[in-house]
């Protein structure tokens, strides 16, 4: 928790605001995401008319308003980038000052989420799926088998691990990370109820629709048995070329399985894309020096997904969909 002075502008305002509610200071540090101390001193130094001590602000609210600006020309700049951009607009402040600024300002630095690009058309189709399953329960949605494919890569994240060294060692071997220009990868299909995963598949090739009934031969129809028994189900996959072309409709129709009609470019209302995130995050200290090496880490962190993590992405289905609808086809936070 921080202390009154570290209370950013954004927060000192929100807790003006819900003082004049009526709030408490409980709950308004509770909301704010502060201690209850900090509240208690603004709230007083407010009464009181006192203000922060120490010496003045080297920034205008014309500077700000600049900042501001700039930031939201483009959102993707760095704190450095931003700064030399502000200098030249004739504000004299310091890089932390720029970084302070900003954060006053509510600014905060994120990843950023991944939504598809979505046209019209696709909206519009997306939302007419969305109405037409808004009244799918969740006992439902557990007789759908999840699939999709993925990337995963031996460099994790954009920078790696740092290294520890002293002036003068930048050129030393020991503290040199080895360049990849194209780092190797595996793509893996996997497929999940809200019971449990099941089998992986690793691609060897391009994935077309000669290969993918392979997949579903030799993968999807054990998945099947490990998941449902004998009970029936219905198999869920996107419209990739693969999966959509006409031998591969006809593998369904010979073998007897059901399919979910899906709409394109639709990731957000898969479950599974949440799943491959957590087994991306479950991997995120792990170090493999080669393809081989990195298979193992993804088999051995895909058989710790608890049956509790696939009921809990399955059961995700109704909110799903009522984001979409209220979305209105677009994409969702999901």
């Amino acid at each position: 928790m921080g202390k009154t002075a570290d209370l950013t502008t954004v927060q000192k305002m929100t807790i003006d605001t819900l003082k004049k509610e009526g709030k408490t200071q409980k709950v308004i540090a509770k909301e704010v995401g502060c201690s209850q101390s900090s509240v208690s001193k603004h709230i007083n130094r407010e009464a009181k008319g006192r203000k922060r001590c120490g010496r003045k602000e080297c920034t205008s609210k014309r500077d700000k308003s600049a900042l501001e600006r700039i930031v939201k020309q483009n959102r993707f700049k760095n704190v450095g980038e931003i700064h030399k951009e502000w200098t030249v607009a004739g504000v004299s402040a310091s890089r932390s000052t720029t970084h302070r600024r900003m954060q006053d300002m509510g600014f905060s630095c994120r990843i950023p989420r991944v939504k598809p690009l979505l046209n019209k058309r696709q909206r519009q189709k997306r939302l007419a799926w969305a109405q037409d399953k808004k009244d799918w329960t969740a006992a439902e949605w557990s007789k759908v088998m999840f699939s999709d494919e993925s990337k995963f890569c031996i460099s994790f994240g954009n920078q790696g691990p740092r290294v520890w060294r002293k002036t003068g060692e930048a050129q030393n071997p020991r503290c040199l990370k080895s360049s990849v220009k194209f780092p190797q990868s595996v793509m893996v299909w996997g497929a999940m109820s809200s019971a449990a995963v099941g089998p992986l598949c690793f691609l060897r090739s391009r994935v077309n629709a000669a290969v993918y009934q392979e997949v579903l031969e030799h993968f999807m129809l054990p998945a099947t048995d490990q998941l449902y028994g004998g009970d029936d189900f219905i198999f869920q996959h996107d419209l990739a070329p693969a999966h959509s072309a006409k031998s591969t409709s006809t593998w369904f129709k010979d073998h007897g399985i059901p399919l979910l009609d899906w709409p394109a470019n639709s990731p957000d209302l898969n479950p599974i894309e949440n799943l491959w995130g957590i087994v991306k995050r479950k991997m995120r200290d792990a170090r493999p020096n080669n393809a081989e090496e990195l298979k193992a880490t993804i088999k051995a962190t895909w058989a710790l997904i608890t049956p509790e993590e696939c009921n809990r992405l399955v059961d995700s289905m109704p909110r799903r969909i009522a984001a979409a609808i209220q979305a209105k086809g677009a994409a969702t936070k999901y």
